[in-house]
């Protein structure tokens, strides 16, 4: 990544939502998502506690996305993350981040872990290009 494209996401990495503008997997339509990001160095990142949005679903499909956020504007690239410790990784970032949700998010995991609620969350790496 280029270094103004890092110092770009520098300058969004406070801000509480960004917008997504995701495509329709059938369609192509475009639409848009307001959510939770994080930002940890040059990388960005969004969590999802349930990968049966729509959002979630446009991306696998069609994984070309614009972030908006800050007065920012980014094209970009989404990839589901399948590493379960870098999974781990970017919803400790995610609870930190929003650390007001935390209880609720912590609640979550313990009843997943013991099998009381099905594990549906996602964590994405968005590239900008």
């Amino acid at each position: 990544m280029d270094t103004a494209t890092a110092e770009r996401l520098k300058r969004i990495a406070s801000q509480h939502t960004l917008v997504l503008t995701h495509y329709g997997r059938k369609s192509g339509k475009p639409y848009d998502v307001i959510i939770w990001f994080v930002v940890e160095g040059d990388r960005m990142f969004l969590g999802t506690a349930n990968k049966s949005r729509n959002w979630v679903k446009n991306v696998m499909a069609k994984p070309n996305v614009v972030i908006k956020a800050g007065g920012e504007n980014f094209i970009a690239t989404v990839r589901e993350i399948t590493d379960a410790s870098m999974r781990d990784h970017v919803m400790n970032l995610v609870q930190s981040k929003y650390w007001y949700a935390a209880p609720i998010m912590m609640v979550g995991r313990m009843l997943q872990n013991f099998g009381l609620l099905a594990v549906n969350t996602g964590t994405f790496e968005v590239t900008p290009q």
